[in-house]
């Protein structure tokens, strides 16, 4: 329940927080800081003597990044090394040192495996010393100082929507075929934008497509993006002036 209480304000604090590249740079995909910073949570919960209490992913500093294989969403990190920064109090009952490199351990190892994240390193910030408890595991210290959001952290999420809703024509299929791939939860609504973009340009021909999408529990992340992003190129061709190229952007994973 603790676990389930930092997640909300977590959410309520970060909002989207920073756009982070999922995968390779020719995946397309991108996942909100909030969803990631949600799944390293739940990793991170099982670590006795640990209550963390801020977790932030960012660019790695000083690391080259890549140019994305097609257009990112608006805002996003460009494909690249990332860093992860928490901030959290110990038991004075458990090694420092030992409690650190489990819990740099299983950020990093969840930030990868979990989610498909190129993270390279974690800052760890021990901010307080605190006493054994029976109930020791990772929780906010306040529900306030949980997250702090940076300024581009400005938008807010909104729930899944269910199907297209009022979305018609090209975009209002494409919604559907999006919806009907294994692992898709969702499409969801972000910073007002319908679920499904579909933009025809003239310099060069082509057609650029994308999606925000939740991902459901018992699936990868990166696999259901790269698998929407199939269907949608592949659905998309017909009528298309050129080439087609799509991205994900996921907002929320029960990974």
């Amino acid at each position: 329940m603790e676990t389930e209480a930092w997640t909300q304000a977590a959410g309520h604090q970060l909002d989207l927080g920073r756009l982070l590249p999922l995968g390779w740079p020719d995946d397309g995909t991108w996942i909100t800081e909030q969803a990631a910073v949600r799944a390293l949570g739940r990793a991170a919960a099982g670590i006795p003597g640990v209550r963390l209490e801020s977790l932030r992913v960012g660019s790695a500093p000083l690391e080259p990044v890549s140019e994305p294989a097609v257009r990112p969403p608006a805002g996003a990190l460009p494909p690249g090394p990332l860093r992860i920064e928490a901030a959290f109090t110990a038991s004075l009952g458990r090694s420092l040192p030992e409690t650190a490199t489990r819990l740099r351990g299983v950020l990093l190892s969840a930030a990868a495996e979990r989610l498909g994240l190129a993270t390279v390193t974690a800052d760890l910030h021990i901010t307080d010393l605190h006493e054994v408890s029976e109930t020791d595991q990772v929780r906010p210290r306040t529900s306030t100082t949980a997250m702090q959001p940076a300024p581009e952290a400005a938008a807010r999420s909104s729930p899944p929507v269910t199907g297209p809703g009022s979305m018609r024509g090209r975009a209002g299929e494409l919604a559907d075929i999006a919806t009907a791939v294994p692992g898709v939860a969702g499409l969801t609504a972000v910073r007002g934008s319908r679920p499904v973009k579909v933009e025809d340009h003239d310099d060069p021909p082509g057609r650029h497509i994308e999606v925000h999408l939740a991902v459901a529990p018992g699936h990868h992340p990166l696999g259901v993006a790269r698998a929407v992003r199939a269907a949608v190129a592949d659905a998309a061709t017909l009528d298309a002036p050129g080439p087609v190229t799509a991205a994900v952007l996921i907002t929320g994973t029960a990974a």
